[in-house]
């Protein structure tokens, strides 16, 4: 008979990119709440199958393929199969991956038009590079990062897209607001009514444009946010229950269940992995 493989979570940092986070998981149960990343999501399926739904597309990973997912794309993620799946996911930041497109010649950060990708020798060079992360040559675990990410970004980048056109709409203009007030208030309690006020309209408006914008809700968007916060102060180093404080958290506990829902480890975990 087999036994179900039990669920498994390991957070570290790079070896040689510090700024750069990275999972080895294997779930079977567990649910991805929909969530934002400020950067980069790069995963190399490596057992299984997993399903994604970002924006309004749904995606079925099965072991061997990679998972990109943009910063500031909407998404979950959730066993496409009955043993679930196991990943090894890099989290680099907008700054990492500019900085190597412009080592490659390109002007702008890149962006992924595919998030399912299937490409056996990138595959190959993103599990050499997780491998490696921790080596205790720094350099080696540098080379074999920045041939990875050569790879996805020259084979798989929109270098020529064109430039993005200013959104000049109202729901654009309310949202500038919605943000400002969320950010600037995180620690506070935050409802529609604030918002409409903010922005001068209707609750029932508010929720419209959320739906636009974002596919999400504004509760959705503000636990984003406060848990992008959390993060922020927890890698700087203030304890779990002050990042909960400031972050706009009820209790440490309730930071808790919201990080790993959204993160799949728990605070500490990630405060752990400096």
């Amino acid at each position: 008979m087999n036994v179900p493989q039990q669920e498994s979570q390991a957070f570290w940092r790079h070896a040689a990119f510090r700024e750069l986070g990275l999972l080895a998981a294997r779930f079977r149960e567990h649910r991805y709440d929909r969530h934002t990343h400020e950067g980069y999501v790069i995963a190399l399926i490596t057992e299984g199958c997993e399903r994604v739904r970002l924006g309004r597309q749904e995606v079925l990973a099965p072991a061997g393929s990679v998972l990109v997912v943009n910063p500031e794309e909407w998404h979950d993620g959730e066993a496409g199969a009955e043993q679930g799946w196991a990943y090894r996911t890099f989290y680099p930041s907008v700054a990492l991956l500019s900085e190597v497109a412009a080592e490659l010649g390109q002007a702008r950060p890149p962006l992924f038009p595919q998030a399912l990708l299937d490409d056996p020798s990138l595959s190959r060079l993103l599990a050499t590079a997780h491998a490696e992360s921790t080596s205790a040559d720094a350099t080696r675990a540098e080379a074999s990062l920045l041939a990875a990410l050569r790879r996805l970004i020259l084979w798989h980048g929109d270098a020529d897209r064109p430039a993005e056109p200013l959104d000049r709409s109202g729901a654009q203009r309310r949202f500038a607001r919605y943000e400002e007030m969320i950010e600037g208030n995180l620690a506070d309690e935050l409802d529609l009514q604030v918002l409409a006020t903010a922005a001068g309209v209707t609750r029932f408006q508010v929720i419209r444009d959320f739906k636009k914008l974002t596919g999400s809700t504004p509760a959705t968007f503000i636990r984003d946010r406060r848990l992008r916060r959390a993060n922020r102060l927890i890698h700087e180093g203030a304890s779990l229950a002050d990042a909960a404080f400031a972050a706009g958290f009820s209790d440490q506990s309730h930071l808790s269940r919201s990080f790993r829902a959204v993160h799949g480890i728990t605070p500490g975990m990630f405060r752990k992995a400096g």
